[in-house]
């Protein structure tokens, strides 16, 4: 009877695209439901002033003074918010329209009067969970905007540092504190990457384990491989975005800023190499579990198989002796079953040594 064959049924992806108009603000993310708040921070040599409010009207009173300001805005689902602090600094509506699209890939974009650029922050969530954030940023002169999806960041370090006047972050200008902002970033993807490194050390231990359950080491592994590839391609373009920022000809800047800015594309670069390191780790990991299961797979073909050349004389002899054949002359011998049984023995023990001196046992 003729099997039938099995029909594969594939489910069918869709995908929609939405065109709107260039320019258009329209938030494309996955936190539709969030408050806006605005963080705003004013600072010069001698005062410093830390505010927080839930809109963007209060951080206008700060364009134009001799001080540094940076305003941080949390949630981008609230487009109206966002496009009134655009319109008071004169942004470019495409400007707009990328700082609301969490899908972007890391650039930087120069414009007369100011910077933008775009990266992804990185940080852990319930000390497991890797967040990833999109965040945008716009530097002018006097002042720093970043945009990020929610609550929860990188920077409280930093702003200990503005508040209690560390460093030389009071004593400098905006581009001292867009480069402080883009170092805390990249600080945290060591942090991150650092963790990625102790899973896969762990993953390694494992497969040397023979009581892990194979099922779960690959799964482990898949999803390792999943997450170091995540990363990459997270990380990756925002070298090139600090590249570019250090050999940009804008005014506001300073050399000495530059001079940091390489430094920072120096951290980049170790990052990267990192992550690729990470990534032929965990691929190696797959060779080396899929060489762990053949090995373990030799190991019971090897036994089957010195089991199997063991009876392979003692069924050739049972066979012999198994025909029906009246004139066999051991069928008369009254000790022919003994005589027979010590035979097989004898060449068990034989093979036994043979076996155990060629060190197959």
């Amino acid at each position: 009877m003729a099997q039938k064959k099995r029909k594969i049924i594939k489910r069918k992806k869709s995908y929609k695209t939405i065109n709107t108009a260039p320019g258009t603000v329209a938030y494309v993310g996955e936190k539709q439901f969030l408050e806006t708040k605005v963080d705003i921070v004013n600072y010069n040599r001698e005062n410093c002033d830390f505010n927080k409010s839930d809109k963007v009207e209060d951080a206008f009173n700060f364009k134009g003074q001799e001080h540094v300001t940076w305003i941080n805005i949390n949630g981008l689902n609230n487009t109206t918010e966002i496009e009134k602090l655009g319109l008071h600094y004169n942004l470019h509506p495409l400007v707009l329209e990328d700082i609301v699209t969490t899908n972007q890939r890391a650039k930087l974009e120069e414009y007369e009067e100011y910077l933008f650029i775009v990266f992804k922050m990185l940080h852990f969530k319930n000390e497991d969970e890797i967040v990833y954030e999109h965040m945008s940023m716009v530097v002018g002169e006097n002042y720093v905007l970043t945009f990020q999806e929610a609550d929860g960041d990188v920077f409280d370090d930093l702003r200990d540092r503005i508040r209690n006047a560390k460093g030389r972050i009071r004593n400098a200008k905006a581009d001292y504190l867009m480069y402080t902002i883009l170092d805390a970033v990249v600080d945290n993807y060591f942090t991150v990457i650092e963790a990625e490194g102790d899973k896969i050390e762990d993953l390694e231990e494992t497969l040397f384990i023979e009581e892990s359950n194979s099922n779960t080491t690959t799964t482990s592994i898949q999803n390792q491989k999943r997450e170091i590839l995540k990363i990459r391609r997270t990380v990756f373009p925002f070298r090139e975005v600090v590249n570019k920022l250090e050999k940009s000809e804008i005014e506001f800047i300073e050399d000495k800023t530059k001079n940091y800015l390489r430094n920072l594309y120096d951290h980049m670069i170790q990052v990267n190499e990192s992550i690729d390191l990470y990534r032929e780790m965990i691929w190696g990991l797959m060779d080396l579990y899929m060489t762990n299961i053949s090995n373990k797979m030799n190991e019971v073909m090897k036994v089957l198989t010195i089991i199997a050349t063991i009876f392979i004389p003692l069924t050739f002899i049972a066979g012999i002796y198994g025909m029906n054949f009246s004139n066999m002359p051991e069928l008369t011998n009254p000790y022919g079953y003994y005589i027979v049984w010590a035979v097989m023995i004898v060449i068990l023990i034989i093979m036994l040594i043979y076996f155990r001196k060629k060190r197959w046992l």
